[in-house]
Order: structure tokens, then C-alpha cells, then sequence
């Protein structure tokens, strides 16, 4: 047989015999049990394997409800965010693990990741008509003292789909953190500009800008009828 027939039946049996990922990490990054929405895909874990060298981590984007899911080989994982990205910190276990949680992976698991969020949107209640959108909502300040940090904006963003961000908007209103005088009464309104193709609803959520935080903190996605 020549050669280079040998080399390529050599390589597509090594294709035929290579065994694919089938488990699946999956779960939420949540605050007391309750998920924390992010921008989609700019917050992410990271996974990386024990006692595989320099091998780079795998990724595993967090969606804008604040979840994530992986497809991985059986086999123990540890667990970190990024230095310095979402809008929250992480949770220190003891001195030696510190803020890195580890899974033995062994078929489908669950796991919800525990943070401290900077800020919690709570109550957030959406109207529209007459081409705007309205949201109520208050604010509550987890993190104080050292540890916490002052807001820079509250935005209302309005996307005529429900993939709703900084990057994916029709309509946004910013207000600034200092003309925010009480948390527990913010209101804002954004004016929608007219869609073509016409529809009669959009999507609304809130975001919440924290100063020296890169990743915005956001409400759920909600469906507003015009």
C-alpha cells in the first residue's frame, strides 16, 4: 500500500475511534437561589482540568438569564470566573480553595455557582403604549461598606427581539446614578421609534451600570405590548 494511502486510512480510523464529549455542566449563577441576569455571552466560567499542563480553559458563556451549560468529558474541573468581570463577587470557600469550586464530573450535573452581586433589581414592573415603555422598579444594595460600590447609570433598554443589551437595542434611556435620589422609587422611560417591519410589542429589561465594573447586573427579559 503506499504510503500516503497508509498515512490517510491511519488518520480517518484515529476520526473514527476519537471519543466526543457527552456530559453536560449546567446551571445557573444565582444570589440566595435566585439567578442574577448578565449581558449575553460577555460573562463566562471557565473550566480547566487538573493535571493536563498549559491546556487552555474552556469557556462556558453565561447566558443574559444568568445561566451556562458545558459539554465535557467525565473527569474533576475546577471552576473560576475571569479576574475582574461580572457584575458581582465571587465567594471565597476557605484560604486554600479560596473562590474556586470544584466538580467531579461524572454524567449531567447541575451545579448553581453562588456570587455577591453589587446590586439586586428588584420588583421591576413594565407598561407600554403610545410608543413608549415604562418600568418601575427599586434597587437593593448587597455589598456595603469597603466592599460596595455606588451606581453609574440605571438604563431601560428596548429591543424589538428578546436578546435585549447594550449592543442589541432600538430604544435605551440612561439615568444617571446621582439623579437616582431614592432606590426604592425609580422610574424611567424610554421612547420606541417606529419598526419596520411593524409590530405591536417589543421587549424591555433593566440594566444597572456599577462604577469600576465592566459587566452590567440586568432584570429579566419581559414582553411589553405597545
Amino acid at each position: 500500500m503506499p504510503l500516503v494511502a497508509m498515512v490517510a486510512l491511519l488518520s480517518a480510523c484515529d476520526k473514527d475511534n476519537y471519543t466526543e464529549p457527552k456530559s453536560t455542566l449546567s446551571g445557573q449563577i444565582v444570589y440566595q437561589g435566585e439567578p442574577i441576569g448578565v449581558e449575553e455571552g460577555q460573562v463566562r466560567l471557565q473550566l480547566w482540568q487538573p493535571g493536563f499542563g498549559k491546556l487552555a480553559a474552556i469557556d462556558a458563556p453565561i447566558s443574559q438569564n444568568g445561566s451556562y451549560s458545558a459539554l465535557l468529558f467525565d473527569g474533576s474541573y475546577k471552576l473560576v470566573f475571569p479576574r475582574n468581570r461580572g457584575p458581582f463577587k465571587t465567594i471565597a470557600k476557605d484560604a486554600t480553595a479560596k473562590d474556586t469550586l470544584f466538580v467531579s464530573l461524572s454524567g449531567n450535573q447541575k451545579l448553581d455557582v453562588e456570587v455577591m452581586p453589587y446590586y439586586m433589581i428588584r420588583t421591576p414592573q413594565f407598561s407600554g403604549g403610545e410608543s413608549k415603555v415604562n418600568v418601575s422598579l427599586k434597587l437593593e444594595k448587597i455589598l456595603t461598606g469597603t466592599e460596595g460600590k455606588d451606581i453609574e447609570r440605571v438604563s431601560l433598554y428596548v429591543n424589538r427581539t428578546d436578546f435585549v443589551a447594550r449592543a442589541t437595542n432600538v430604544a435605551v434611556t440612561d439615568v444617571a446614578g446621582a439623579d437616582v435620589k431614592d432606590l426604592n422609587a425609580i422610574n424611567i422611560t424610554a421612547n420606541v421609534p417606529a419598526l419596520s417591519p411593524a409590530q405591536n410589542f417589543v421587549f424591555a429589561r433593566v440594566g444597572v451600570k456599577i462604577k469600576d465594573v465592566e459587566d452590567m447586573v440586568f432584570s429579566p427579559v419581559q414582553k411589553v405590548n405597545l
